[in-house]
């Protein structure tokens, strides 16, 4: 139960300060900015709750984790129930700090950091683009997590390793999509804001699961000894 509520925690971490920056001050930090919350917020609970339950955050980074090898399928199912429940508290935080702040006009107005393609992407990227750089993006991610934890004496330098990788994805992927790889901090805005932000999440949470898939086996079949 320990590393199920360190992962609530840490997902809820994530979200709050990810998404509440995109929400509250995104015109002000811009894209790189954003991108640098969420790296940076992974970078603080990393050291935080790495130990405890490794700081996965993200189900599609659980999914890759149990493709590997490296939890069981009960483990995978409560780490995905936690995040997602962190995920939604972090976004109940952030509405209610959007709706106590009259100058903001609530979050109905500013978001909530959702994710879109279409209309509601920068670039108007429609919805086979968005799949394919969701997958593409939590691939990268994913097979950066499974090799950069492969090994225990990379643990001083794992957190700043993923937190600049996530970035690292931020920075292509908010314009196009606003970067999800992580179904969970897609799903908990969707939730609250409905509308179009429900209809269109289901490609957050489709392709960043396939990339973590893709991201797995490959890992997986990569470090196999040869029988």
């Amino acid at each position: 139960m320990k590393r199920y509520i360190a992962e609530l925690i840490g997902t809820m971490v994530l979200v709050l300060f990810g998404c509440g920056s995109a929400a509250i001050a995104g015109q002000v930090l811009g894209n790189f900015g954003i991108a640098m919350a969420f790296g940076l917020s992974i970078v603080a609970m990393a050291y935080v709750i790495g130990d405890i339950s490794g700081c996965h955050i993200n189900p599609a980074v659980s999914i890759g984790m149990w493709i590997d090898g490296r939890m069981d399928a009960k483990n995978l199912i409560m780490y995905i129930v936690f995040q997602c429940i962190g995920a939604i508290i972090g976004i109940a935080i952030l509405a209610v700090i959007i709706n106590s702040a009259p100058s903001l006009g609530g979050y109905s107005l500013t978001g909530l950091g959702q994710n879109g393609f279409g209309s509601a992407s920068s670039v108007g990227l429609d919805v086979v683009g968005a799949i394919l750089v969701e997958i593409i993006l939590t691939f990268v991610f994913v097979f950066t997590v499974l090799g950069v934890t492969k090994k225990t004496e990379n643990g001083i330098v794992a957190g700043l390793v993923i937190g600049l990788t996530l970035t690292l994805v931020h920075i292509m992927g908010i314009p196009l999509t606003g970067t999800s790889v992580n179904p969970a901090r897609s799903l908990a805005p969707a939730l609250f804001l409905g509308g179009q932000a429900l209809q269109q999440v289901w490609v957050f949470i489709l392709a960043p699961v396939i990339g973590a898939v893709i991201a797995g086996l490959l890992y997986k079949g990569l470090t196999e000894e040869d029988a």
